[in-house]
């Protein structure tokens, strides 16, 4: 198992099929890079990210409503990539990469990929479909 770089002295493992869904699911969801590189130094706000301000700020290609946002968010939580942010009361809505999330944007951006396969795509949709851990 590839053990995983984080800013914290803890070392972290994943399983190969674990980092490839999460690179997958990461290379199809509707935003760009350069959210997740912001990610990477700060927590960023659903509201940043959703409408008009994702385009204004590079993050997204088109204007995305708040629940496709939350959904395609939610799913890069489920599949390691993205956790959300808490504050002293709770859950707020901003999101942070995870230490699986760090490790692939820095990859992602070493190897400057950004645009994925049409099997990637399908095999994207359908784990997310059926919402099995493949």
């Amino acid at each position: 198992m590839p053990a995983v770089d984080s800013p914290n002295p803890k070392t972290f493992f994943s399983t190969p099929k674990t980092v490839e869904r999460a690179k997958r699911s990461l290379l199809c969801s509707p935003f760009h890079l350069s959210l997740f590189a912001r990610m990477r130094h700060q927590s960023v706000s659903l509201g940043a990210i959703a409408l008009e301000n994702g385009v204004k700020q590079g993050y997204t290609q088109r204007p995305l409503s708040e629940l496709v946002c939350d959904n395609a968010l939610g799913w890069l939580i489920q599949v390691g990539v993205l956790r959300r942010e808490v504050d002293g009361q709770g859950i707020t809505d901003g999101f942070r990469l995870t230490p699986l999330g760090y490790q692939l944007v820095e990859q992602l951006q070493a190897e400057n990929l950004t645009t994925p396969s049409w099997s990637d795509r399908l095999s994207d949709a359908v784990t997310r479909w059926i919402r099995l851990p493949f």
